[in-house]
């Protein structure tokens, strides 16, 4: 399709609005600007931590554009930190991105793939009096730089020879100094108003083993100098960001431009994702799991996109979220409920329903014969009707949630309490006659009836009763774990207060329920199954979850109940 073509298509599909990069893109294919006319774009993590909710914007962005505009999407690891790296790191970024349903194809790439090219650039820098080896300690390349009011001084090395140069840098990557001792820095200006353009650091000398080339190296390419030069070789057509590197644009552009260099790539900066009661500094992050505050990367309170996975978040609610968002110019702050409003949105359409009691006592129906079972028909989900039924077993003695039974209850509660009638949902009617306590007189039994002619909560006289509860029969339980989690920080902006943002963790992240009762189907969930508890929440089985060992996370609560929350923890 020639540009012509193209630019009428675009003119004539109907389509949301368009956020500025899709305009500009769009602008850019119609006026011919676009090399081959085919939009290339890409994901460039580091590989020093787990990806976190602010990567899912840019995956989503990134791919989705290249997806819109037939265009593709490269992944590129920017590997230029080894002592920070690792291998388990990659494997999880490339797990993370094809959970999200993107997929890079052969176009996967790695910083450490042009080392030898950004090596030859570094050098020819030099000879052309464009790069100097400066000495000075990291504290006076610091001091030196300026302010931004005030301009930075020169290095007292930065009229080195070049020869000087030469030797000097090719001594450091032959491994003759200690770290710290000696940097390559740009040639440009110590007085311009952008501090990122003061003679920025080009090499530094750094003693790691990389994931990928080993031990060959002991320089490595800064990220403003590797960045990219790895776009242009790519031939990336749109170079996307958040915001906080719209400073480093200069930069970015004076590296796009050495002679070396034949495509320059442009880049356009969008504003971050940020969402309350989070933090996703992976500084902080890595800080949460060394401090044992979480059980790693994957701990679903964890705002990673490993801790999501293990909570029960879709793919498809993280996009439908981001895509709510949207793409601005300006950073602004997004509330948490609308990132847990698109998951219930989701799991309400795809959860199959199931029957758990996690404070449980017994409910005895004394007038039930004493050896019956009967199975009762109970739908899997409401909204589809494709997702059919399954059989669940009813007995004698069943378990309901403890806060179902009153023994004195208040004006307007409609559950079980003495002489009170509820409906056991697709069972019976039943009658609460009796209860029995232990020594320090809490129930511990109910004792009550139930109307045969109740079966399926429909009786000949047609009447009707308020309350209904969830229940699981005593004989087919299966005990599990359930653990609920919440918030990790109650603050809404994590150490805005003290300045530390441990002061705000929440103490309630986590509650473990040892022994919740749940029907037997449960037992055959898999990790990755979406399930609602009814009347608790969406849940889905955790990675360590065995036969043995049932385990459940709570996703989310079936509504929002962080601000009743908020009141009884005083916030």
């Amino acid at each position: 399709m020639d540009t012509k073509e193209l630019s009428e298509e675009i003119k004539t599909e109907e389509k949301a609005p368009l956020n500025f990069i899709e305009k500009i893109i769009e602008d850019d294919l119609a006026s011919g600007k676009v090399p081959n006319n085919k939009i290339v774009t890409r994901f460039p993590p580091e590989p020093n931590g787990y990806l976190h909710l602010g990567h899912i914007k840019s995956i989503c962005l990134n791919f989705g554009l290249a997806q819109k505009y037939g265009g593709v999407c490269h992944l590129r690891l920017d590997d230029t930190n080894p002592a920070k790296e690792d291998m388990e790191y990659i494997d999880s970024i490339k797990s993370d991105i094809k959970w999200l349903g993107f997929d890079w194809g052969e176009n996967e790439f790695y910083a450490s793939d042009y080392y030898e090219q950004l090596h030859e650039i570094a050098i020819d820098l030099i000879k052309k009096g464009m790069a100097y080896v400066d000495s000075q300690t990291p504290e006076q390349v610091k001091e030196n730089r300026g302010t931004l009011t005030t301009p930075g001084k020169n290095s007292p090395d930065r009229d080195r020879s070049i020869e000087e140069n030469l030797r000097l840098f090719q001594e450091m990557g032959e491994g003759k100094y200690p770290e710290g001792k000696y940097l390559l820095r740009a040639k440009l200006d110590m007085a311009s108003p952008n501090i990122n353009m003061r003679d920025p650091a080009l090499y530094r000398i750094k003693y790691a083993e990389h994931p990928r080339t080993g031990n060959k190296w002991c320089v490595y390419p800064m990220y403003d100098f590797t960045h990219p030069i790895s776009d242009a070789i790519e031939g990336i057509t749109h170079s996307i960001c958040t915001l906080e590197f719209e400073d480093h644009r200069p930069a970015y552009d004076w590296a796009c431009s050495i002679d070396n260099i034949e495509h320059a790539p442009h880049q356009y900066e969008f504003a971050r994702l940020n969402i309350n009661h989070f933090v996703l500094s992976k500084r902080k992050l890595l800080n949460l799991v060394n401090l044992g505050i979480v059980s790693g990367w994957d701990d679903p309170r964890m705002p990673t996109v490993s801790g999501i996975r293990r909570r029960g978040y879709s793919p498809e609610a993280m996009k439908d979220f981001v895509n709510r968002v949207g793409v601005a110019k300006v950073e602004s702050v997004v509330d948490y409920s609308l990132m847990e409003f698109c998951v219930r949105e989701d799991l309400n359409k795809r959860a199959k329903r199931c029957m758990a009691v996690l404070d449980p006592i017994k409910l005895v129906i004394d007038n039930y014969p004493e050896d019956q079972v009967e199975y009762f028909d109970a739908e899997n989900n409401p909204e589809d009707p494709s997702a059919g039924t399954r059989k669940i077993p009813f007995t004698k003695e069943v378990y309901i949630e403890r806060e179902d039974f009153m023994e004195v209850p208040p004006k307007g509660y409609h559950r079980l309490y003495i002489g009170n009638e509820i409906r056991l949902k697709t069972a019976y009617y039943v009658k609460a006659i009796s209860c029995e306590k232990d020594a320090e007189g809490n129930v511990t039994v109910v004792h009550c009836t139930y109307d045969p002619e109740s079966r399926g909560g429909e009786t000949p006289d047609g009447r009707k009763v308020k309350g209904t509860s969830h229940w699981v029969s005593a004989k087919f339980a299966v005990s599990g774990e359930v653990r609920l989690y919440d918030k990790l920080f109650s603050a809404e902006d994590p150490g805005s207060t003290t300045g530390n943002y441990l002061d705000d963790l929440n103490p309630e992240s986590l509650v473990v329920v040892k022994d919740a009762k749940l029907e037997p189907s449960l037992a055959e969930a898999k990790p990755g199954d979406y399930l609602q508890f009814l009347r608790s929440g969406y849940f889905t089985p955790d990675y360590d979850s065995t036969p043995e060992h049932l385990i459940f996370n709570r996703t989310v609560t079936l509504k929002d109940s962080w601000a009743k929350q908020k009141a009884k923890m005083g916030l």
